[in-house]
């Protein structure tokens, strides 16, 4: 017996083991689409110049990344290791996202120049790195077979 057996349908949950890898890789790709959005539309509140008028959080880029860590804990369910692993990324994504908005609110405020979400773009690559060898192993599993 499985500890979560009677609070959530494990079996129905492995039917989508596959598919949840291939969503969560979609949704990366997908965020990180929206990051540039985000990003584009921030640089141009930035320059309206109304000192008033405050960036404001660009709703898809956070519907997305909330979705990515829900899909994330949902992996989490069906494949600990690798669901641990993808939380984690997931929530420092989360974590740095919501700082790299502050931070570009204060240089909104400030008058500066916006700077690129660096840390954000690092948390996504290393993120796209993991969903895609999560999604894509069997592509690579006879050559990591060799290696490991």
């Amino acid at each position: 017996m499985q500890p979560l057996q009677f609070a959530v349908p494990l079996d129905a949950l492995e039917v989508l083991e596959p598919v949840i890898t291939y969503v969560i890789l979609g949704l990366v790709l997908l965020n990180m689409l929206t990051r540039i959005l985000a990003h584009r539309r921030h640089v141009d509140q930035a320059e309206d110049g109304d000192d008033d008028e405050e960036l404001s959080r660009f709703l898809p880029h956070t519907v997305t990344t909330v979705l990515l860590v829900l899909a994330s804990f949902a992996l989490l369910l069906v494949e600990p290791h690798g669901g641990m692993v993808m939380s984690v990324l997931a929530l420092g994504l989360l974590v740095t996202d919501f700082f790299e908005y502050e931070s570009r609110r204060v240089e909104a405020r400030t008058g500066e120049k916006l700077e690129r979400p660096k840390a954000a773009l690092g948390a996504s690559a290393l993120l796209l790195l993991y969903a895609a060898f999560q999604a894509l192993f069997v592509f690579v599993a006879d050559y990591w077979g060799l290696l490991v």
